[in-house]
């Protein structure tokens, strides 16, 4: 249990956009996992880790900007692609809230709930409801893998699905399908989902005891 918490944990901050505070969590990251059992996915972070404190950071931060904001098939916020913009994605988003609420976590001011590095996060801070989370949303998380096939960043999605039962034949339908159709259009008379207006606000008021600090440190991007 341990070890997949440490995984999901390294995958949200290695996730996370490539700022100065990225840069100097990475030897923590990379201890931390180096503590844990070998493993395919222990394995790949740790390369992955290495190549990013190899490379610079401007580099980094424009591969991170042209994989994950300049292309919608490669969104981190997961019920994009189920939901779109349309009106099914509102109660979708306060579901989770509400999820991170009444599990004793403060969910983030400065991004969406459905945003990957948020649920795995939380999935480390309450394995078992991060685990229904992430089950429901599995079919999102498969479409990103294979959407990062080509990208360095597949690594760090091959390690998140092995910490998840593999999709079972309805989930690769799904995932199947919404690769071929896109998500939902945006309903008509629908007011676009405000982006997190408030960046630089603490997120969590839970401690992360896994030997690295908390993605949650307030640093804007």
């Amino acid at each position: 249990m341990m070890e997949r918490a440490v995984i999901r944990m390294a995958a949200a901050m290695l996730l996370q956009y490539p700022d100065r505070r990225f840069a100097e969590r990475l030897p923590l990251v990379e201890e931390a996992l180096i503590e844990q059992p070998a493993s395919p996915a222990v394995t790949g972070l740790v390369e992955f880790t290495a190549r990013c404190r190899r490379r610079p950071s401007a580099e980094l931060a424009a591969d991170y900007v042209a994989t994950f904001d300049l292309r919608r098939r490669s969104t981190l916020h997961l019920t994009y692609y189920t939901d779109g913009d349309t009106r099914r994605r509102g109660p979708a988003l306060a579901r989770l809230n509400r999820v991170y609420r009444d599990a004793g976590w403060l969910p983030p001011t400065d991004e969406l709930p459905d945003h990957l590095t948020v649920i795995l996060e939380f999935s480390a801070h309450a394995p078992d409801i991060g685990e229904r989370i992430l089950g429901e949303l599995r079919p999102s998380v498969e479409l990103l893998r294979l959407a990062l096939a080509d990208s360095p960043y597949a690594v760090v999605l091959d390690a998140v699905g092995d910490t998840l039962p593999a999709c079972d034949a309805a989930q690769r339908d799904q995932a199947l399908l919404l690769a071929e159709s896109g998500p939902p259009g945006e309903a008509v008379g629908l007011d676009p989902y405000p982006r997190p207006t408030s960046p630089g606000q603490p997120r969590s008021t839970v401690p992360v005891a896994l030997g690295m600090p908390s993605s949650r440190d307030g640093s804007p991007r």
